[in-house]
């Protein structure tokens, strides 16, 4: 058994505290009146989403065979934590002042990072060193840049479908009008700005001294395994834990 990493008792923790939001909430929804069911079933919704989403990098990167790269994984983390389990179950979005200004600048940095990785996914070896320090952080600039982009795109359509206010264009219940109803949105693309080119300017300027740089964001290849140990793997010691606490006889 290998010894376990930051980001395994990251995902153990983060699975446990779900798992246990996920259980309440469907208490709740099983015992609130149908006409309130909405906002309950959208959370229970979200919460399934967000355990999947934690999962889904360590499923891909076994199933392709390769390792992902720890200040990534744990910057993803810590992101589906505060946005899914501290900013919608306890509400950090309207209990914290500009909580989702924080998260946007946060998720625009890592997906900035997410840019310089891909880099080195489709540029190999002596080739990354004809690259342009300079192209390379505009790539990761625009890259984070447009999927902020898509975020919004995202919240203006559920907002439409399920009558949300992601994009808080109302006030209590009252439609905002004008400039107002646009500063949520034009924030959320100006942190993602904000974000994604200090990432962009301090990888120029870490690429230009020196290209190895890189290479905390690289996927690295690994040896194939088995296909037992290819779902059983050590990547899986974190839901192993969910279920051993889960399981584990409770005292008196």
């Amino acid at each position: 058994m290998k010894k376990w990493r930051i980001y395994n008792y990251l995902l153990a923790f983060i699975l446990i505290s779900m798992i246990l939001s996920l259980t309440f909430t469907v208490v709740a929804v099983s015992t609130v009146p149908a006409t309130g069911r909405g906002k309950q079933l959208f959370l229970l919704v979200e919460i399934v989403l967000g355990i999947v989403i934690l999962l889904l990098p360590q499923w891909i990167a076994k199933l392709g065979n390769f390792k992902l790269p720890e200040v990534l994984y744990v910057l993803f983390l810590l992101f589906i934590y505060g946005s899914v389990y501290l900013g919608t179950v306890y509400q950090f979005y309207s209990r914290i002042p500009y909580w989702d200004k924080i998260l946007h600048v946060g998720s625009a940095m890592l997906l900035g990072c997410l840019g310089y990785a891909l880099i080195g996914v489709f540029v190999r070896g002596e080739q990354l060193t004809h690259l342009s320090p300079l192209f390379m952080g505009i790539f990761a600039f625009t890259f984070g840049l447009s999927i902020g982009v898509f975020w919004e795109f995202y919240e203006f359509t559920f907002d439409g479908l399920l009558g949300l206010n992601m994009q808080r264009y109302m006030s209590h219940g009252v439609l905002l009008q004008g400039r107002a109803a646009l500063m949520d949105t034009m924030g959320d693309l100006i942190a993602d700005a904000l974000g994604t080119f200090a990432v962009a300017a301090i990888g120029y300027i870490g690429i230009k001294r020196d290209i190895h740089w890189l290479d905390k964001f690289m996927f690295r290849k690994i040896a194939p395994k088995n296909n037992r140990q290819l779902i059983a793997g050590d990547y899986f010691f974190a839901l192993n834990v969910v279920v051993w606490y889960c399981a584990k006889p409770k005292r008196n």
